[in-house]
This record gives C-alpha cells, sequence and structure tokens, in this order.
C-alpha cells in the first residue's frame, strides 16, 4: 500500500512543477496550497533531495525547484525514492531474504506477474502528465 508520504511526495513534485515560474519555491507555501503540515513535509523533501529529485536551497528567497523537466521523471522513480521498494509481496523486494518455498510455490508466477503490472503502470506515468492543462503545451 502507498501511505501518505508517497502520496504527499507527488503532490509535492506537481505543486513544484506548477510553481516553477515562481523560481524558488518556499515550503510554506506548498503548506498552504496542498494542506499538508510543513513539518510533515520537511521529511519528504529531505527525501526528494537526498534522492536529486529536488534541489532545495536555504536561507532568504530559499525553496525548491524540480532538478529536471517533469516528462523526465516517472510516478514510479518518485514513489520508489519515498516508499522504498513498490513489490506487492515481501518475497518480491529487492533486499528479500530467498524464499525457501520459492521452487514449489504455486502462486509466485502470479505474485510476479502482478508485481510487473504495478511496477510497469507507475513507470510510464510522467509527472506531466499530472500538470494544469494550461501548461501542457510548454513542456
Amino acid at each position: 500500500m502507498i501511505s501518505t508520504k508517497g502520496r504527499y511526495a507527488l503532490r509535492v513534485m506537481i505543486d513544484l512543477e506548477e510553481h516553477e515560474k515562481d523560481g524558488l519555491v518556499p515550503l510554506k507555501d506548498i503548506s498552504d496550497r496542498q494542506g499538508i503540515s510543513k513539518k510533515y513535509l520537511e521529511i519528504i523533501v529531505r527525501d526528494l533531495v537526498r534522492t536529486d529529485l529536488i534541489e532545495g536551497f536555504s536561507g532568504k528567497g530559499g525553496g525548491y525547484r524540480l532538478c529536471r523537466k517533469p516528462k523526465d521523471y516517472s510516478l514510479g522513480e518518485i514513489l520508489e525514492n519515498t516508499e522504498g521498494s513498490l513489490a506487492v509481496v515481501a518475497c518480491l523486494a529487492p533486499d528479500a531474504c530467498p524464499c525457501p518455498r520459492e521452487k514449489e510455490c504455486r502462486t509466485l508466477p502470479l505474485w510476479k506477474e502482478y508485481d510487473q503490472i504495478t511496477h510497469d503502470f507507475f513507470y510510464r506515468k510522467k509527472l506531466s502528465d499530472y500538470m494544469c492543462k494550461e501548461k501542457a503545451g510548454r513542456h
């Protein structure tokens, strides 16, 4: 299940894209527009900066901005950088221990197929797919 952290990270990224013309976007402005506490946003943007999805600048006039064009971000990348693995079952997570039942597990092919569908779904979706209609022609 995708938590509020992942969902809010997507909202932050969309907000930054929508307000790129304003230059650096202060966290307080994102908080006000999105109705998310500034304290919680600090945790989310720290992960986004750490994984080079956004840039952050402190001090007077500081704020955040995207590092790339919106079409160059997949939603899967954003979610995995904030949520961790999107594996649908624990045994398919990248850091999972080898399952002792793997050879005789009759449901493993089902989970692998579902996992691939989930991965492909989020990695096909781009941040630019969710920007305001009037801005769509600019990118």
